[in-house]
């Protein structure tokens, strides 16, 4: 599979702006790509103001993505500010050509009073997706590794976090994503911005992508205005997984 990971300054709760700067960026990846990966909140950065942001799942921004998806004969994905009934939600789109899903952000930073303009989400969405099962989560949900533990019953060859990350905190992001795929024996990627936000809270992006050892795969530098595209390989993750089946001597949980 061949991922595109996009790392780039967001305009704050601009979205036009936004979205035509990732427009501008997907249109020159000029190879073959079956995934393009975006931050979270990608069309307004991480913003509070839920009740003004807010679309629904037949917004223009999810209409975005499907036609990219369409267009590019492939799948996009990157969280927005979602309204769902009475709720908001910190929520991840997974637009492809066949399937629209929906994650919506378990862990709120309450750090950021997070937890007080949006709703957790309660469910797990493993993507089945040209041969490969896909996690995709989302930024603070990084430091929890019992959300993201692959197990038989919930088991997948991908990893994926959006994020809008500090820089300020980069130690532990650039920890915990090789952390997450070595202790899952899986790929992970982690897609983060750069630039400053509203709070003049500097983004360094640090956007990687690992193997399943926890060795990094991407060249692409902090606070670098870019997309790189990536191929990974599932055979070789099927054999490590044979010869090393460390899985079997986990221990096995269920999540309340």
């Amino acid at each position: 599979m061949k991922i595109s990971i996009i790392q780039t300054d967001l305009v704050w709760e601009n979205k036009k702006v936004n979205l035509d700067t990732f427009k501008q960026i997907i249109d020159t990846i000029s190879e073959e790509t079956d995934l393009i990966i975006l931050p979270e909140m990608f069309s307004t950065g991480f913003s509070m103001n839920a009740s003004l942001l807010a679309e629904d799942i037949n917004g223009p921004t999810v209409s975005w993505m499907k036609e990219i998806a369409a267009k590019k004969k492939c799948a996009i994905t990157g969280s927005i500010i979602l309204k769902s009934g009475k709720h908001y939600f910190n929520c991840l789109i997974w637009a492809d050509e066949k399937q629209l899903l929906t994650y919506n952000k378990r862990h709120l930073f309450t750090y950021s009073g997070e937890n007080n303009h949006y709703s957790a989400g309660t469910e797990k969405t493993i993507v089945h997706y040209r041969g490969w099962n896909i996690l995709p989560l989302i930024c603070y949900d990084l430091r929890f590794p019992v959300w993201s533990r692959r197990t038989k019953k919930e088991n997948y060859d991908l990893l994926i976090y959006v994020a809008n990350w500090p820089e300020r905190r980069n130690v532990a992001w650039k920890t915990l994503l090789p952390a997450r795929a070595i202790e899952n024996q899986s790929f992970v990627v982690g897609v983060n911005r750069i630039g400053n936000d509203n709070k003049n809270i500097f983004h360094s992006g640090d956007s990687a992508v690992y193997d399943f050892k926890g060795e990094k795969l991407s060249s692409l530098s902090a606070s670098e205005n870019k997309y790189e595209t990536i191929e990974l390989n599932l055979t070789e993750l099927i054999k490590h997984r044979e010869t090393f089946a460390f899985g079997n001597d986990a221990d096995y949980f269920e999540l309340k």
